[in-house]
């Protein structure tokens, strides 16, 4: 069984958008990253493309323009502690790119080749959902499979 990739499933308008993320290949880039911003956030987006090597970019960063591809491995939010040496929090989170919960062992793959301390898994994980009636991407929240835009129910099973 091959490597699960996820299709950029966001507005088109911003597929065509450049300027990839920063690759962070080794821990001392992602410090180098942290402390060169005027302000170091404490979050980040991320995304790890087929290549395997982690991207991040600022938070509000578009996942499609950071991953600088339309498929990824995984793609969310990362967190770091206050000197941006370490991973503390990690999610899923890109309406972008919808990825399901185990797409975690392809960021533990890119963050463990870099050297980088993490959480055991997803401190927070999110649960998408295409609404067969309406099209809408949808968060599902405490088990509520619900279509937030129609009513509709969704599917318990991924359906991007």
């Amino acid at each position: 069984m091959g490597v699960r990739t996820y299709r950029y499933v966001g507005p088109a308008e911003l597929r065509d958008l450049s300027s990839p993320g920063s690759p962070i290949d080794r821990a001392e880039a992602l410090a180098a990253w942290w402390r060169a911003r005027s302000e170091p956030e404490t979050i980040a987006t991320f995304t790890v493309p087929p290549d395997g090597l982690l991207r991040i970019a600022p938070r509000r960063s578009e996942h499609v323009v950071c991953a600088g591809t339309i498929e990824v491995l995984a793609a969310g939010e990362l967190g770091f502690d206050p000197h941006g040496t370490r991973v503390v929090y990690a999610s899923n989170q890109s309406t972008g790119f919808c990825p399901a919960i185990e797409s975690w062992s392809a960021l533990e793959r890119a963050l463990d080749a870099a050297g980088i301390a993490h959480p055991a898994t997803w401190t927070a994980s999110f649960e998408f959902r295409r609404c067969p009636e309406c099209d809408e991407r949808t968060i599902v929240k405490d088990d509520w499979f619900e279509c937030a835009m129609c009513g509709a129910d969704l599917p318990r099973d991924y359906n991007f």
